[in-house]
């Protein structure tokens, strides 16, 4: 299941790292995201590996974005834990700001006639 979210980025943490229990080398990093909601307007999303942490990289706290993400699920000890996975941050308003300088079309006024050519 992928889902998407609009807001602002209120906080970047520290990139983590460490060996999995088969020796593989894992990074990951967090960043918070306000989605200006009523009830619980913050949510942690986790980037995982050097590709996905690079993409937060072009990113200020601050900036309006969507994030793509998935939520997954596992249990341990008969208790549940949740993952909140990024995997595409898109700023948002970059197409207006690129665009804010163009001007406004001109318009065209046509020559008023008497007679009117539509049968309505």
């Amino acid at each position: 299941m992928s889902l998407s979210v609009k807001g602002k980025i209120s906080s970047k943490l520290s990139v983590e790292s460490g060996t999995s229990k088969a020796g593989k080398e894992w990074k990951k990093q967090s960043f918070l995201l306000d989605t200006g909601a009523q009830y619980n307007p913050e949510i942690c999303f986790q980037l995982f590996g050097d590709d996905k942490i690079a993409m937060l990289e072009h990113y200020n706290i601050g900036d309006q974005v969507e994030v793509s993400f998935n939520l997954s699920s596992r249990e341990w000890n008969g208790r549940y834990f949740h993952n909140v996975d990024a995997w595409k941050i898109e700023k948002i308003g970059e197409e207006i700001a690129e665009n804010e300088h163009l001007e406004e079309p001109p318009v065209f006024d046509a020559p008023a006639s008497e007679e009117d050519d539509l049968p309505f």
